[in-house]
């Protein structure tokens, strides 16, 4: 099968933060696989140390309006869009105030407001899935890059499992070297139930406070392949992704090898 369309859930993406491995690649594969033809979708989080005038961001009024119920509270959700011009792709951006600053900070949110990773982890992840439902828009493959995406194979494979957006997706997962600020709060399993997640997809993770290996771990069980992106990726994540298919990316920038892994996947 030739993959015709993807989903980037992506953390980061360069220029719009620092540069660094994660962002660099949160670039390089949407670009890349734009340029071999195919249809990309990407989606990152409105950080505050992101420019709205300079970077010609603009909300996007028909995706935005929706309601995203974490934790029995109300998070309204708005939607800007941008093009990289340098790349030539677009990026759509999740904002709510509650989890994203309004005003310009100097540092990424999930390292500031440490409290709040899991929560913010969970309103992104599902404003992607709510946006592209939206859209009726359907990918072949689900790219999920940084940890603030981990969650999203989880909701996808138990909620969404017979969506028609995400029925026949195969989800690969990005893996680097990379740590949480702080684990994830003890009370994200109870928070996720009350989406409606059955309790045997919550019970690896029932009242624990979550480290980057234990959410990589548990995101990779609901994954169809990884993409290790740079050297010293946690051999207790590598060991959660079993005989999953593994493509090694690091330091290589040649994306028609992932193009070419992505439509492996369905052979």
């Amino acid at each position: 099968m030739d993959v015709k369309k993807v989903l980037f859930i992506s953390q980061e993406i360069a220029p719009y933060v620092p540069e660094r491995r994660l962002s660099q690649i949160g670039r390089i594969l949407p670009q890349g696989i734009k340029e071999h033809g195919i249809e990309e979708r990407t989606f990152m989080p409105k950080y505050g140390m992101i420019a709205e005038r300079s970077n010609q961001l603009h909300e996007m009024i028909r995706l935005s309006g929706m309601n995203v119920i974490i934790d029995d509270t109300d998070h309204p959700l708005i939607i800007k869009v941008a093009t990289l011009q340098q790349a030539h792709f677009q990026v759509y951006f999740i904002y709510n105030e509650d989890y994203f600053a309004s005003n310009r900070i100097d540092d990424l949110e999930m390292n500031c407001s440490t409290q709040d990773n899991d929560e913010r982890s969970m309103f992104f992840v599902r404003a992607v899935i709510e946006s592209i439902r939206k859209m009726r828009w359907v990918p072949d493959i689900i790219q999920c890059t940084g940890w603030i995406s981990a969650l999203a194979p989880v909701y996808i494979r138990n909620l969404y499992g017979d969506d028609p957006s995400f029925r026949d997706a195969k989800i690969v997962t990005a893996l680097f070297n990379e740590q949480l600020p702080a684990p994830l709060d003890v009370r994200l399993s109870e928070k996720m139930s009350q989406d409606g997640l059955p309790k045997s997809a919550l019970k690896p993770i029932a009242g624990k406070e979550l480290t980057y290996e234990d959410l990589m771990a548990y995101s990779l069980k609901y994954s169809d392949a990884i993409i290790s992106c740079e050297d010293g990726v946690d051999e207790k994540v590598l060991a959660a992704a079993g005989s999953l298919p593994h493509l090694q990316f690091v330091g290589d920038d040649d994306v028609d090898k992932v193009k070419q892994f992505y439509c492996s996947l369905f052979d």
